[in-house]
């Protein structure tokens, strides 16, 4: 076996090349004249495609492809590729011995020689049908849970406006009616009236509330940030906790990824209340990379403290994590450096362009 004369190392020999090359199973590696006619068959070619050596040697390679490649001369084309600019990469269905299409990944390289005559081409093919199915039915989930997503958000602003229009606007009429009533009675009737109207104003300010967790009129009105703003005066006030939001937005997401990033807080912020024993929380928007990086701080007991249950194994950690998801984000929960835990995650806005 040479030696390298810098390194002093034994260089492998071109039969270890091809010992190698024959050895591998996980890809079909093999090589093709200048004319597209199989040379060399290696045992991985063999595995995946279902030609054995004696089969295939000398047979043009286009037998791999199917009908439709084959009409529009694919490869060729392929073939023509690699010879000018050195390299071909695909992707697509390919045929095994028996007539079955599997999905491929290939690789063509176009050997010249000392010369800079074409001596033929390498070609490395993968199968990729199960990664592809895989990604298929992915794909498929979140497209599913995406048409749910909208189809909730779609219920919650119907019934919010249900019950903005309806029942709240009713209880403000009665309540009006009340007031005017306590001025007209006697003073002890009048007493019993005002009380109904503070029963009636109380319910008119859970109603409000139910609606803004149903469809926040800011997130419609005045944008994302002015919605958490007032979402996170409201609950922090609620649960004896202080807040601070910080925003620094290049321009507003669209309507479907604002309600997202909001749905993803508010579930961040009611794990805060249930779980972290939290005493502030903070909140902070980020235009990032055409989209909004979202980070949910708090100085609890961080992910690792022994309570009740701990966000890991709250439901809700994976509806954030699948809203990111489906929206073409992504989701983490980590420990603040500080102290309490970090949620940051990271939602894509398609409709803003890069600047130049």
């Amino acid at each position: 076996m040479p030696v390298d004369p810098v390194s002093g190392i034994q260089a492998p020999t071109e039969d270890a090349y091809r010992l190698l090359v024959q050895s591998v199973v996980d890809y079909a590696i093999f090589m093709l004249d200048p004319g597209g006619r199989v040379i060399s068959w290696n045992a991985g070619a063999e595995r995946i495609k279902g030609y054995s050596a004696e089969d295939v040697l000398g047979r043009h390679f286009s037998a791999f492809y199917p009908p439709e490649d084959l009409a529009a001369r694919k490869p060729w084309r392929e073939l023509e590729v690699a010879a000018e600019v050195g390299r071909f990469e695909d992707e697509g269905w390919r045929l095994r011995a028996d007539g079955s299409r599997f999905w491929a990944n290939v690789v063509i390289t176009a050997l010249f020689d000392e010369t800079g005559e074409l001596r033929g081409y390498a070609k490395v093919t993968r199968d990729m049908t199960e990664r592809r199915r895989t990604e298929q039915k992915l794909t498929e989930q979140r497209r599913l849970v995406s048409h749910l997503v909208e189809a909730q958000e779609l219920e919650r602003r119907r019934i919010a406006w249900d019950v903005h229009d309806d029942s709240i606007q009713a209880m403000v009429a009665v309540g009006m009616r009340l007031q005017l009533l306590a001025g007209r009675v006697p003073e002890e009737q009048a007493e019993v009236v005002r009380r109904l109207d503070e029963v009636v104003r109380t319910s008119i300010d859970r109603l409000r509330y139910l609606v803004f967790r149903l469809r926040p009129p800011e997130l419609d009105r005045h944008g994302l940030a002015d919605a958490l703003d007032h979402y996170l005066a409201d609950v922090t006030a609620q649960w004896g906790m202080t807040y601070r939001l910080r925003h620094d937005l290049d321009h507003e997401p669209p309507a479907d990824v604002a309600i997202t990033i909001f749905r993803i807080c508010q579930e961040a912020l009611n794990n805060v209340h249930k779980h972290a024993r939290a005493t502030a929380v903070e909140v902070s928007l980020t235009s990032v990379d055409r989209g909004t990086l979202v980070e949910v701080v708090d100085d609890g007991l961080g992910i690792g403290a022994p309570t009740d249950r701990t966000p890991f194994e709250h439901f809700g950690t994976i509806e954030m994590r699948e809203r990111a998801e489906t929206a073409g984000g992504w989701w983490t929960l980590g420990e603040n450096p500080t102290g309490g835990a970090a949620v940051r995650f990271w939602v894509p806005s398609p409709d803003v362009q890069e600047e130049s």
